[in-house]
């Protein structure tokens, strides 16, 4: 999601060395200086930072070591607003969320992955469609909920999104939801119109708190209208929307340092599951490289079951991983969200990842093939790989999935090859140590 800014970053640090003189310090502050500005990050912000930095550094002792602890000292003090972090709920259910914007900002699709984000976590998720403004909100909505599975309140009869926002909660309360997510009206660009309709909405429903959906790809523009919600109605979140577009990353840190508001969250692809918490420290470890594997672990948990990732762990030890044991892990994945973003959460990785293509589980060529090569299996053949040795079940395989008979032992080559491999690693210290911070992700003290 960082990349532009990571590599900013990284070309500063480069232009000093562990120890050096104010020549090499001004070098590496000019260089982050068109590096932040070319990442889009608003001019006040990077004259400030820029100013600390220098100080700081010459009075820690100017050298690479140094100009990194203060830049990331920095960073995190910019990205921390006064505000709660990541989802917090109410004492008393249902927690009531609105959720605002402008039209195109994204609004509808991110209410949608935070109602994703929260069923994960076993939270039952009931969204309303109070946006009566754009004709295709509601039918959007609809179909999002049914995609991923979550309860919708909708009423098309009703032309008042004050008393469709006051039926919702009455329906959240009554079947015990744990939240109710309230999309609203937007609009091209804000008008009296609109605040007064929002804020109508905010004084019947009095709700937990007012999340606002950014749109990155809007740029400054974005922390004009953030403000105005801000000032209007009152705002305690922002999301940032299309983070996998052109946005550069500097709007993250411009919205964090001018708004004031704590940014909650980052959509950051196409896909529900392409969703990711917003906590300062762990951004600025993927800013600086690196990674965050709290991050990765928390996301991991979410998705899989502790026993269940035990029993897997042992059935590779033992040999025994087969074609149905493949299949749920590929669901599993895909639940996980864009792998480019994944993999940029591994330490050491983040040049990687920003070499990657975005992969698409659902859609991929070589996934549909395996699924394809899969379904026309028997159970006998899913639970033991070994009887595919033969080749008239190859053929027969190959025909029933609509692929070639070289697919079919490239496709065995390659499971054989992953479960050599898990095998060889499952024992590993580091894979344990991964295993373990996953299944006791619920008892560690990081946001929800």
């Amino acid at each position: 999601m960082f990349d532009v800014l990571t590599n900013s970053f990284k070309s500063a640090i480069n232009k000093i060395r562990f120890k050096d003189d104010e020549k090499a310090l001004t070098r590496a502050l000019n260089e982050l200086k068109k590096s932040l500005l070319k990442a889009d990050v608003h001019h006040k912000v990077v004259r400030e930072l820029l100013k600390i930095v220098e100080i700081e550094t010459k009075q820690e002792g100017i050298g690479k070591e140094n100009f990194l602890k203060v830049l990331q000292n920095n960073l995190k003090k910019i990205l921390t607003a006064n505000g709660n972090q990541g989802f917090v709920f109410s004492p008393k259910p249902p927690t009531v969320i609105l959720m605002t914007g402008l039209q195109g900002s994204g609004k509808t699709t991110t209410t949608g992955k935070l109602a994703y984000y929260l069923k994960l976590r076993k939270k039952k998720v009931l969204v309303g469609a109070a946006d009566l403004q754009r004709l295709a909100a509601v039918e959007q909505l609809k179909q999002i909920a049914q995609d991923i599975e979550v309860d919708i309140y909708f009423d098309e009869n009703e032309k008042n999104p004050v008393k469709i926002a006051q039926n919702a909660y009455e329906k959240a309360k009554s079947a015990h939801y744990d939240v109710l997510l309230l999309d609203t009206a937007g609009r091209l660009a804000i008008d009296a119109e609109l605040m007064l309709e929002l804020k109508s909405v905010k004084e019947s429903l009095n709700p937990d708190e007012i999340f606002y959906i950014a749109d990155s790809l809007t740029g400054q523009d974005a922390i004009k209208s953030a403000s105005t919600f801000r000032d209007e109605i009152g705002i305690d979140g922002v999301i940032l929307s299309k983070f996998d577009g052109d946005a550069k990353g500097g709007v993250a840190i411009s919205i964090a340092h001018q708004v004031n508001v704590p940014l909650r969250f980052i959509g950051s692809g196409e896909k529900m599951p392409d969703f990711d918490i917003f906590i300062p420290d762990r951004v600025v470890n993927r800013l600086m490289g690196a990674g965050d594997i709290e991050s990765l672990a928390e996301k991991t948990s979410a998705v899989i079951d502790e026993k269940e990732a035990k029993k897997i762990t042992k059935k590779i030890k033992k040999g025994q991983f087969n074609f149905n044991d493949f299949l749920d892990q590929l669901e599993n994945i895909k639940k996980l969200g864009n792998l480019k973003s994944l993999i940029s959460m591994i330490p050491g990785l983040g040049n990687m990842a920003g070499a990657l293509k975005d992969i698409d589980l659902e859609n991929s060529g070589e996934i549909k093939k395996i699924k394809a090569m899969i379904s026309s299996m028997t159970q006998k053949e899913r639970e033991a790989p070994d009887l595919l040795s033969k080749s008239s079940r190859k053929k027969r395989i190959a025909s029933g999935a609509g692929i070639t008979v070289q697919d079919v032992n490239k496709i065995l080559k390659q499971f054989n090859s992953a479960a050599k491999m898990a095998k060889k690693f499952s024992g590993k210290k580091g894979m344990g140590d991964l295993m373990n911070m996953m299944g006791q992700q619920k008892m560690m003290n990081i946001p929800k």
